[in-house]
């Protein structure tokens, strides 16, 4: 799996699936007791993959070699945003959970404006992002019985992840995916223990419950994590947020399906908007391409 465009698709379906898979999980436990079982999973799948294809001697190394960065980063794209979208998620729609996510290009592209300037995108690709996230917009305006602050929750969520990004990308280039995600997984769920466990329920966790957690943590988190810190590394931050276009359609299904969330033609619309401007902006399409087929179909006629 090298191209980048396979596993920004792959890592799209995991974390469409993800809001879904959360939303069950919130029907019975808090967001810290969720967040906790999904992390503590996901830390042992990867500690286990870490031994066998580094070895613990490396791995330590590598985690004392980049320890300050792998914590911070821990905590503001791990610990903070999965609190903050499960909180989110007690109050609003799994779908309309994943469209406000898709506001994580916009602040990944004004803060590489303002600090980040190794990562700043510009034409056909800032056109890109700005039509992706007019699709995006239209979703957000469409959804009824929105409820503010949990909107803002998520929110900020989106701006926890643009700021983890662009920190992985400056800070961590150097360091294996596989190290990234272990030490943010590990660090997120030294954090969130505490409560994690105070809250959690004193009846018996329900069998969908269980599921729902444990496919968070080793697919949604570790598998997904290690994609996401590969992507970062071959492609850079930019073209690895673009993956909040596609996770919002994707979501979207997965929650009319299965959670009986509805849907409807400017939903579709929106849909259409979001994949243009994911083309534009991860250069799949280029003004170069679209001015040589123009090219061709003249000489053909």
């Amino acid at each position: 799996m090298r191209r980048p465009i396979v596993i920004l698709t792959l890592l799209a379906f995991i974390w469409g699936a993800s809001f879904m898979l959360i939303k069950i999980a919130d029907r019975q436990l808090a967001p810290s007791t969720l967040i906790l079982g999904r992390l503590g999973s996901a830390a042992l799948l990867l500690a286990a993959i870490a031994a066998l294809r580094l070895g613990p001697r490396e791995t330590l190394a590598q985690i004392r070699g980049a320890w300050r960065w792998l914590v911070v980063i821990g905590l503001v794209n791990t610990a903070l945003p999965f609190w903050l979208l499960s909180w989110g998620e007690k109050r609003i729609d799994s779908g309309l959970a994943s469209i406000i996510q898709g506001a994580v290009p916009i602040f990944n592209a004004l803060l590489a404006f303002a600090f980040f300037r190794e990562a700043r995108v510009s034409g056909l690709r800032l056109v890109g992002l700005g039509i992706g996230f007019v699709g995006v917009a239209l979703l957000v305006g469409a959804q009824p019985h929105g409820k503010l602050l949990a909107a803002l929750a998520v929110v900020a969520m989106a701006l926890c992840y643009a700021i983890g990004t662009l920190l992985a990308g400056r800070h961590l280039r150097g360091t294996p995916p596989l190290v990234v995600a272990l030490a943010s997984t590990a660090v997120s769920t030294l954090a969130v223990l505490p409560v994690g466990v105070a809250q959690a329920p004193s009846e018996a966790w329900h069998g969908e419950t269980i599921a729902a957690i444990l496919v968070l943590g080793f697919v949604g988190t570790a598998i997904a994590y290690l994609l996401f810190f590969a992507l970062i590394q071959r492609a850079g931050p930019n073209y690895a947020t673009l993956v909040t276009y596609l996770v919002p359609p994707i979501a979207l299904f997965y929650g009319a399906v299965f959670l009986d969330e509805s849907f409807g033609p400017i939903d579709f619309a929106s849909l259409a908007l979001i994949l243009v401007g994911v083309a534009l902006a991860t250069g799949s399409v280029r003004l170069a391409s679209l001015r040589a087929g123009r090219a061709e179909a003249r000489e053909a006629a």
